[in-house]
């Protein structure tokens, strides 16, 4: 998969994808019913198949531009969308950098300079709640319109259901707050994830016997505090693999206050992972965060939440 963030200088080669539009955040079953039916459009076509998203998020950008200090909101990182979106078989990613010029095109001038001229796209997917353009003015009607005057084809999708309703960002984000993991999963149609590089912590865990991988979540919506059990994805260096752990989200409280992290242990595990880059995915709550009058006692609840965390995991 290539990423392309420069819609000026565009390599022909490049030119005549068949794109989905959106911020795809979680890459949920909504966004993969869009991609998958870009993907057939462009299987149809022999056309590359594209992903066009937005750096920032445009709700960041709108609330940097207001001076609103907005709560994290975001399902996952650039980094962690463009890594889903090459396992998912994606051929270009367009990564538009999101600032003042794009935020005034007015809808015509966002179709007709971005979509057409720049990046001469022979077919768009959105969902049928895709707004666009200064003011969000723009919709998908005003879409299939633009199209047709010119000369790119566009596809209009009806929102995913599953069980737990309507499926969107949103109800992810109250899924993960609530501490519901698997209703999360279920709309997104995989496990949550918190991807990044394995930072320095207080190696506190590694005197009570405990050692973790800590990951920052700065500008991810957090999930429910407390402890999960987890799936982990060693990405990077000698220790590359798949591992079973249980992790804590939150601020430590029986340290102090403390920025909120993700702190995993992987069950099995010697090694140095101080760098790499890990996948954690959140299999199920636990229980939640707490504050422990004596180590000991934290110890003794961490030896149940590991033995409870491998039980569940043995049937996952």
């Amino acid at each position: 998969m290539r990423i392309l963030r420069d819609t000026l200088f565009i390599d022909p080669a490049d030119r005549g994808a068949v794109a989905a539009i959106g911020n795809f955040d979680g890459v949920h079953l909504g966004h993969r019913a869009v991609i998958d039916a870009t993907r057939a459009v462009a299987n149809d076509l022999g056309a590359p198949l594209g992903v066009m998203t937005f750096e920032p998020h445009p709700r960041e950008y709108f609330a940097s531009v207001k001076g609103i200090d907005m709560p994290p909101f975001r399902l996952m990182s650039a980094e962690a969308k463009a890594h889903r979106m090459a396992k998912i078989g994606i051929d270009l990613l367009f990564e538009i950098t999101f600032n003042d010029t794009l935020a005034s095109l007015t809808p015509e001038d966002f179709a007709r300079t971005i979509l057409s001229d720049r990046l001469g796209l022979r077919h768009v997917v959105v969902g049928e709640d895709f707004f666009f353009g200064k003011n969000r003015a723009g919709d998908a009607g005003m879409l299939r319109a633009f199209g047709a005057e010119m000369g790119f084809g566009v596809t209009v999708l009806p929102l995913v259901e599953v069980g737990t309703g309507e499926v969107s960002s949103t109800a992810i984000r109250q899924a993960l707050g609530d501490g519901r993991p698997r209703d999360a999963a279920a709309m997104l149609g995989h496990w949550h994830r918190i991807d990044g590089a394995v930072i320095r912590g207080d190696q506190r865990g590694r005197d009570l016997g405990y050692p973790t991988a800590n990951m920052s979540i700065a500008g991810l919506h957090p999930p429910r505090f407390g402890v999960y059990a987890v799936k982990v994805d060693v990405l990077t260096g000698p220790h590359a693999g798949s591992y079973d752990g249980a992790a804590s989200i939150g601020v430590r409280p029986t340290f102090g206050e403390n920025h909120p992290n993700c702190e995993t242990f992987l069950f099995d595990f010697k090694g140095d992972l101080y760098g790499e880059d890990l996948s954690v995915a959140l299999i199920d709550y636990l229980r939640p965060e707490e504050k422990f009058d004596s180590l000991e006692a934290l110890i003794t609840q961490m030896d149940a939440d590991c033995a409870r965390a491998r039980e569940i995991l043995a049937d996952v």
